[in-house]
């Protein structure tokens, strides 16, 4: 049984909308055509006034911290992280890290986002709701060092996460999430790298997101912070690297020819006052960049379109070109480059590709009229517009119910998570 989408629009890679059928089979685009046919016990699906494109990639949040949303804001990040957050993590049981994992893939879908990359703890329990609701994701448990005990042993909770969860259902891929360079030192990132390279998994981390880290890296470890990475060895792994806002252009030329991908957080970049990472020269430089909400602690929602939009107008502001990260290179910013940097072939809607798809309602007074799509993704679009959501051939939402998620229990037992974490 396969899922016929007929008559939809696709963006041709002028911008231009054109009129296709769509045959979705195990999990992937099978046929593209002007003319297909449903057969026998297919879903069809009518894409009319509808336009067909990729989900969307986060690539960097943490997830359950939907649980955490405005309990504390307008604080600069160092003071936010260890002040606020973490005590009120300290709280937590691993049922309302699930609970808030619910929470926030039941926003995700609903707001057209089909894969994210998560670092939180314990993640186990992020991969029991990815599991149960269908989306896909790369998910990595937190590793903070406290001692060399504690070290090995988290190292070892870690492996065997990855043993565990590695490739289920064909959703879930697994990564290693040292925190930070304040939080783990070169050595133990070491150990790390060593198990991401004979797992073959991905490493996230964050890096560089407030300007005190490189005065860091210096007094505690005689280290700039490029050398930190090469000391760490995390040039030598697929590493993930969060923020990256205060990395220098010779610093991202140099970082270009490895297997590194900055995941760029504009809205929670400028909430907290870190600052902005002037992508457009990074890019520039050949480094590869992806896009990500951060966690809705610090963001305060997981709103892809919104960090797509900021994305490009902060860099043509900053920049003083309006050229510059135009709306189709965006697009696939926010698509098929978060696709690649987690080694998943996805973010297009090409035959042969993964069936991670959304379908988007045209028929609105802000989506009308329409003279490029691309310019209507990057510019215009909301959550709120899509209408379906589909992840591996398997239909989450449609006509904007969602289908895998009890969306009532979960806002119930998220309320009850939130009265206790206020007292």
């Amino acid at each position: 049984m396969g899922i016929f989408i007929k008559g939809t629009y696709l963006v041709h890679s002028s911008g231009k909308l054109e009129k296709k059928d769509v045959y979705l089979k195990e999990g992937k685009i099978e046929s593209i055509a002007n003319t297909l046919y449903a057969y026998e016990n297919d879903r069809v699906i009518d894409g009319n006034n509808k336009l067909l494109v990729s989900g969307l990639a986060n690539c960097h949040t943490h997830l359950s911290m939907t649980l955490l949303r405005g309990i504390a804001d307008d604080i600069p990040l160092k003071q936010w992280l260890e002040n606020e957050i973490w005590p009120v993590e300290e709280k937590l049981k691993p049922e309302d890290v699930y609970w808030g994992a619910m929470l926030g893939i039941a926003e995700m879908i609903k707001g057209g986002t089909t894969v994210f990359a998560d670092m939180y703890f314990p993640e186990d329990e992020v991969a029991r709701a990815v599991a149960e609701t269908g989306i896909r994701a790369c998910l990595a448990p937190g590793l903070i060092y406290q001692n060399a005990e504690n070290g090995e042993k988290k190292l070892k909770e870690n492996v065997n996460f990855i043993k565990k969860w590695e490739g289920w259902g064909n959703l879930i891929t697994t990564a290693f999430g040292p925190h930070a360079l304040y939080t783990c030192p070169p050595e133990y990132i070491r150990e790390i790298v060593k198990e991401a390279t004979k797992l073959d998994v991905l490493v996230h981390f964050h890096f560089l997101e407030a300007l005190w880290e490189r005065d860091y890296c210096l007094k505690n470890y005689g280290l700039n912070p490029l050398d930190f990475l090469k000391q760490a060895h995390l040039l030598d792994a697929h590493t993930l690297i969060a923020h990256g806002v205060h990395l220098t252009p010779e610093e991202s030329r140099n970082l270009s020819p490895y297997k590194i991908y900055l995941a760029h957080n504009p809205t929670s970049n400028l909430k907290l006052s870190s600052g902005i990472a002037p992508i457009a020269g990074f890019l520039k430089n050949g480094l590869k960049v992806v896009l990500g909400t951060d966690g809705t602690a610090s963001n305060n929602d997981l709103d892809m379109w919104e960090e797509g939009r900021l994305m490009s107008f902060i860099q043509k502001g900053i920049s003083g070109d309006p050229t510059v990260l135009n709306a189709e290179e965006s697009f696939k910013i926010m698509t098929n480059n978060g696709y690649n940097a987690l080694k998943m072939k996805g973010g297009v809607v090409e035959e042969g590709y993964l069936a991670d798809l959304i379908l988007i309602d045209l028929n609105t007074p802000h989506l009308t009229p329409i003279y490029n799509g691309f310019s209507h993704l990057v510019y215009v679009v909301h959550p709120e517009d899509v209408t379906t959501t589909i992840v591996g051939g398997k239909i989450l939402m449609h006509n904007r119910e969602l289908l895998t998620i009890d969306e009532e229990k979960v806002l119930g037992k998220v309320r009850d998570i939130a009265r206790r974490l206020k007292q």
